[in-house]
């Protein structure tokens, strides 16, 4: 009887967790999304570099972070600053990584909009396995050769039917998400850090790092003419729901329901972003977008 109690508690205890989970990858995906329209918003009305907005935004969500990890997880940030060789990783995540993507991903939405960076940022799965099928010399399988015509042909669909000048704004935003995928996802999927010390103090020290550094190289403390409290509040809502909230969701529900399940469930960000961006920013989307957002998805899917 006592077997069959124990067994049926960690059967509800699991379901529970698998709910928790998918409630926090939720939850984090359609956060980054929201966070990604804030930064259309942002660009539509008081035009500020992107870079300037990439150093305020990893300065501040870093300093959250460490704030909160100071308090509750002092020691692992102070094994974390002794250890050389995490000094070194923590360095080249911050930049390679971590500051490369928001800066590419921001330039993207600033020459296309939130929906169509999202979803072309999805692309990084599709990088990634040929980067693999490159390194140990193989052979891509029949799901990565399905993908790479979807992609090509997703990306194709979302430049068609458009003015020249319009299509010149896709193809820079797609090249710009494209750097960012290959580049910097690729490096930051570098697990060796993160399983050692958690990825809370890895992204925490990684944004603080990278931020600073970014902040003092541009010389962040020239705040942007024009910007008002309305340029504020969008920038509290990408550092705060878009960046702290989302990544420390995200994180919780990949460890709750493992990275694959976690992964799919990402694809919320891309149709949350597109979906406000029409309500909200007022985008407007051919047909030929939504076959182009499909095709793209899918090489997600196809891939997980």
């Amino acid at each position: 009887m006592i077997n069959k109690i124990n067994i049926g508690e960690k059967k509800k205890n699991g379901i529970d967790s698998q709910k928790k989970g998918t409630i926090c990858c939720i939850l984090g995906a359609v956060s980054w999304g929201f966070s990604g329209t804030c930064s259309e918003a942002l660009f539509r009305d008081y035009a500020p570099d992107p870079s300037w907005v990439t150093a305020m935004r990893m300065t501040a969500a870093g300093a959250l972070l460490m704030i909160w990890l100071l308090l509750r997880q002092r020691s692992v940030i102070f094994d974390m600053v002794k250890d050389k060789k995490t000094r070194l990783q923590i360095a080249a995540f911050s930049v390679a990584g971590l500051l490369f993507c928001q800066l590419a991903y921001l330039c993207a939405i600033q020459w296309t909009n939130s929906g169509t960076a999202t979803v072309l940022q999805n692309i990084s799965v599709l990088l990634i396995a040929i980067f693999v099928c490159i390194t140990t010399k193989t052979l891509p399988d029949r799901r990565q050769v399905i993908s790479v015509i979807l992609a090509l042909f997703g990306v194709f669909m979302l430049g068609y039917g458009r003015k020249t000048g319009q299509s010149g704004t896709v193809c820079a935003g797609s090249l710009w998400d494209w750097r960012r995928s290959g580049s910097g996802q690729l490096f930051s999927s570098s697990r060796a850090p993160v399983a050692r010390w958690g990825s809370i103090p890895v992204t925490g020290m990684g944004l603080f790092t990278g931020g600073i550094l970014f902040f003092a190289a541009i010389r962040a403390w020239h705040i942007p003419e024009g910007l008002d409290g309305g340029a504020f509040v969008l920038m509290a809502l990408i550092v705060l729901v878009g960046t702290v909230g989302a990544f420390s969701l995200f994180l919780q529900g990949i460890r709750l329901v493992g990275p694959v399940k976690a992964i799919l469930l990402g694809c919320l960000e891309p149709l949350t972003a597109a979906f406000l961006s029409v309500v909200w920013m007022g985008s407007s989307f051919s047909p030929a977008d939504y076959i182009g957002f499909a095709a793209i998805l899918a090489t997600v899917v196809i891939l997980k």
